[in-house]
């Protein structure tokens, strides 16, 4: 594969870059008027706060019910209400949890270490507070990354992990310190400017519609540089080979024919990966195709839930 393609799908992989079409914001908690003084259980869909081991407060929130609980974990400048397309499906036959990683949404900033591994925490301590017996992992982009390392740290709850668009990476050569540095350099010097070229030029097809194109990529330019140049270092980092002895659980992904999912050379490394790949889809195809892939989504959890049976 010609250089140049292997940095666009190194990045692709790496960047959870998420569009602003926002659905209906869900209801704020209610009050508690039974004079009793205990705190009301939180609105379907309302805000709830977990701690991180390093103290940042991380937002999430709860629809639906039943089993298992499907974690959705967003990529890299968005936030857990762009997975909008996708929570009425799943709520009307599981519990789902969208969750707003450390820096994004309205979960805290006060972090110095924007590595995956703690990422992956922010999703753990979630799950710890949820009271279902299985998990489900689906990751967008960065979210893919985020949702290995969050499996190896919540262990055996964990059934299975779904990608979006993610993860196509996996047995490519890691990527040196020094070309990391070239390839975010440019993201330091003019973290907007670069952004909205990147997003508008590698992330959709030719022919996508150019008012969503500009408002995603005017959208993630506005993440804090200080949290995304750091957690876009982290990514390109990534080191597989340190993470997937750790996943004893089936991968599956919906990816986008933007870059390529070489499923053989990523079955070297996970023996039950099995990719749906959308023809004519950009990187973003949870919010450009949700007809086509929320079918596939609830064909993955139900598969993976049959496994888990076994």
């Amino acid at each position: 594969m010609p250089y140049g393609r292997l940095l666009v799908c190194a990045l692709l992989t790496a960047l959870g870059l998420a569009a602003c079409s926002q659905g209906p914001q869900p209801a704020s908690p209610t009050a508690d008027n039974s004079g009793s003084g205990a705190p009301a259980p939180p609105a379907a869909g309302g805000p709830q706060i977990a701690m991180s081991p390093d103290n940042v407060h991380i937002e999430y929130r709860v629809y639906g019910g039943g089993e298992p609980v499907i974690v959705l974990v967003h990529g890299w400048a968005c936030d857990a209400n762009y997975w909008s397309a996708q929570i009425d499906p799943l709520k009307a036959k599981y519990t789902v949890v969208a969750v707003n990683l450390a820096g994004h949404g309205a979960s805290g900033k006060n972090r110095s270490d924007w590595s995956m591994g703690n990422y992956g925490e922010d999703v753990a301590t979630v799950v710890r507070q949820l009271p279902q017996r299985q998990v489900v992992l689906v990751g967008h982009s960065m979210g893919g990354d985020v949702a290995l390392e969050a499996a190896r740290r919540i262990g055996d709850r964990v059934i299975g992990i779904i990608a979006i668009d993610a993860l196509k990476s996996i047995g490519l050569p890691p990527m040196r310190a020094r070309e990391i540095e070239m390839r975010i350099a440019p993201f330091r010097a003019d973290f907007i400017g670069q952004t909205r070229k990147f997003v508008a030029e590698s992330l959709f097809t030719r022919d996508a519609n150019p008012v969503f194109v500009a408002r995603v990529a005017y959208d993630m330019s506005l993440e804090p540089p200080e949290v995304a140049v750091p957690s876009m270092q982290s990514l390109l980092a990534m080191d597989f080979a340190s993470v997937l002895p750790d996943i004893h659980v089936p991968v599956l992904a919906i990816n986008s024919d933007l870059a390529p999912t070489d499923e053989a050379r990523i079955r070297k490394f996970l023996p039950d990966f099995k990719a749906d790949v959308l023809i004519h889809t950009g990187h973003f195809l949870m919010l450009e195709a949700p007809q086509r892939v929320n079918p596939l989504l609830l064909k993955d959890i139900e598969l993976l839930v049959q496994k888990a049976h076994r």
